[in-house]
């Protein structure tokens, strides 16, 4: 059996393989860039600092730094003249209207997440008591056998600390 030549310049689907197209000499000059374009712009659009915001990604390449550059402008212009920019929030914001949840996922009024020395951790919320006038605010303190809210204010400021009831609410202990 004879296997075709992978050199050949014919192309396997040619009507009739038969009769070889001529070969031309000379190899035609390309007029642009072969190859991967060595320069590379990457954007990211960020609807502001926090992690769930709305962000657009975008990336331009060429051959030529002025030319990717150009083309860096060319997309940002383009993006804002056809309110791509406007349109990404919304669209976010109808994209997560349309999300049900599921199990273990951080729902509406759970405590964030936040990164404490590479882990992720839960902050927990401070519960609201009922007849509290701390003008200070509270942390709660859970420990092995107790948990209590106490004062935030400054030494000598403090506010009588409230411990948790058998019922779960907190009361201070007069």
């Amino acid at each position: 059996m004879s296997y075709p030549d992978p050199f050949d310049e014919r192309s396997p689907w040619d009507e009739n393989p038969a009769t070889p197209p001529p070969k031309n000499k000379e190899s035609p000059v390309p007029s642009a860039p072969t190859g991967p374009a060595p320069f590379e712009i990457g954007f990211t659009l960020k609807a502001n600092g926090a992690h769930g915001a709305e962000w657009m990604t975008s990336r331009v390449s060429g051959h030529e730094a002025k030319e990717t550059a150009q083309r860096g402008a060319e997309l940002l212009t383009a993006l804002k003249a056809e309110g791509l920019m406007e349109l990404t929030p919304k669209a976010a914001e109808y994209f997560r209207g349309q999300y049900k949840g599921g199990a273990g996922d951080q729902g509406a009024g759970a405590a964030p997440k936040r990164l404490n020395n590479g882990r992720v951790e839960q902050d927990t919320a401070t519960p609201r008591t009922v007849g509290d006038d701390c003008p200070h605010g509270r942390s709660l303190v859970s420990k092995a056998n107790w948990t209590a809210l106490f004062c935030d204010g400054p030494d000598g400021g403090k506010c009588e600390p409230l411990w948790k009831q058998k019922d779960g609410s907190f009361k201070a202990n007069k």
